[in-house]
């Protein structure tokens, strides 16, 4: 895979996740919901995280180049952060539920 191409995997990647609506359709009678969201994202950063690993090696026995590595770790931390930052978002409300009074 060349670099051009990781790159513009990456900013895809992070384009998705940082849109409006995370990339999905808002949820509707039989459509996806919030669950569905959250588990495409976690098979993705699952999917983005062996890659890395993949290239990781690879460049140890000298099969890439390091600014493939570089990308690849790139896009994995921006896929993380991406999620810390729902989680953190889904605390913050829950919490803030819990301080309603009934």
């Amino acid at each position: 895979m060349s670099t051009s191409s990781i790159a513009a995997n990456a900013y895809a990647s992070a384009a998705r996740l940082f849109s409006p609506n995370g990339g999905q359709r808002p949820a509707g009678p039989g459509g996806n919901g919030f669950g569905d969201m959250l588990s495409n994202a976690l098979q993705s950063l699952d999917r983005t995280t062996r890659a890395t690993d993949q290239r990781t090696t690879a460049m140890a026995a000298g099969r890439t180049d390091l600014i493939d590595v570089v990308t690849a770790v790139a896009e994995t931390e921006v896929a993380i952060e991406s999620l810390v930052a729902v989680r953190d978002r889904v605390v913050q409300s829950y919490e803030e539920i819990m301080r309603m009074q009934i």
